[in-house]
C-alpha cells in the first residue's frame, strides 16, 4: 500500500519482481481484480525481462562488445587489468570472490564514463552544443537520457556493448541537445552527426534485453 498511490498500478522492478501498488483505502477484492485484468501484460513483460548474468568467478562478460572471462585474483587492492591468457582474454579483478562484483561493476562504470565523455565531446561540436554534465547511472530500462538543462545521463552497461553501439547512443542524447522530442528534426540531427546510426540502433533492438542482465546481482 502506498499513502500517495490513487489508483492500482502494477509494475515490475529491475530484479524482475513485480509490485502492486495500491491505494489507502483499497481493498483485497479489488486488488484481485485488478491483477486478473493484467495477467496478459504481466506474463508478456515477464517473458521480456533479461536473465541475470552474475559477475562470478570463471564468467564471460563483454567489455567492448568482445568476450572476457572473469579472473579473481588473490591482491586485496588495485584495478581490474585486462590480460590475456592462452589467448583467451580475461578480466583480473582484485579483492576476491566476495567483492568481485562490486569492484568490477565499479571499474565498468568509470570505463564507461570515459568512452561516453569522449563519444559525447565529439557529438556535440559536430553538432554545435555543449552538455552541462555527463554521468553514469544503472538504468533498469533505459540506455541514456537527456534533461532540459543539458545533463546527459548514460547507463552504465553500454561499456559492455560494440563500440559502435555506444557511439549510436551518445549521438541519440547529444541530439536531445537541439531537440528536446523525438521528431523527423531529431533523428536528422542523429543522422547528421552519426550517418550510421541505424547500425547500432538495431543492435539495441536485437541485443539491449539481454545486455539489462548483466550485473544486476552485482549490489
Amino acid at each position: 500500500m502506498h499513502p500517495r498511490s490513487r489508483s492500482y498500478r502494477l509494475s515490475i522492478l529491475a530484479s524482475g519482481e513485480p509490485v502492486l501498488t495500491v491505494p489507502p483505502k483499497g481493498r483485497i477484492k479489488d486488488a484481485t481484480a485488478f491483477l486478473d485484468k493484467q495477467k496478459h501484460w504481466l506474463n508478456v513483460r515477464l517473458a521480456r525481462r533479461p536473465k541475470a548474468i552474475k559477475f562470478c568467478e570463471g564468467a564471460q562478460i563483454p567489455l567492448r562488445g568482445i568476450e572476457h572471462q572473469l579472473v579473481g585474483t588473490e591482491k586485496l587492492r588495485g584495478q581490474v587489468v585486462v590480460s590475456e591468457d592462452n589467448a583467451v582474454l580475461q578480466l583480473l579483478v582484485p579483492g576476491g570472490e566476495a567483492h568481485m562484483a562490486r569492484r568490477l561493476k565499479d571499474w565498468l562504470k568509470r570505463q564507461a564514463l570515459i568512452d561516453l565523455k569522449r563519444a559525447s565531446t565529439v557529438h556535440a561540436n559536430r553538432l554545435g552544443v555543449k552538455a552541462n554534465t555527463i554521468s553514469i547511472r544503472s538504468q533498469s530500462t533505459r540506455w541514456g537520457s537527456c534533461s532540459s538543462a543539458g545533463k546527459l545521463s548514460y547507463n552504465w552497461r553500454l561499456i559492455l556493448a560494440p563500440p559502435h553501439v555506444l557511439d549510436y547512443v551518445a549521438a541519440h542524447e547529444v541530439a536531445h541537445l537541439c531537440e528536446m522530442n523525438h521528431s523527423p528534426a531529431f533523428w536528422a540531427k542523429v543522422e547528421q552527426t552519426l550517418p550510421d546510426m541505424e547500425r547500432g540502433r538495431t543492435w539495441l533492438k536485437n541485443h539491449g534485453t539481454h545486455l539489462m542482465g548483466y550485473g544486476e546481482d552485482a549490489y
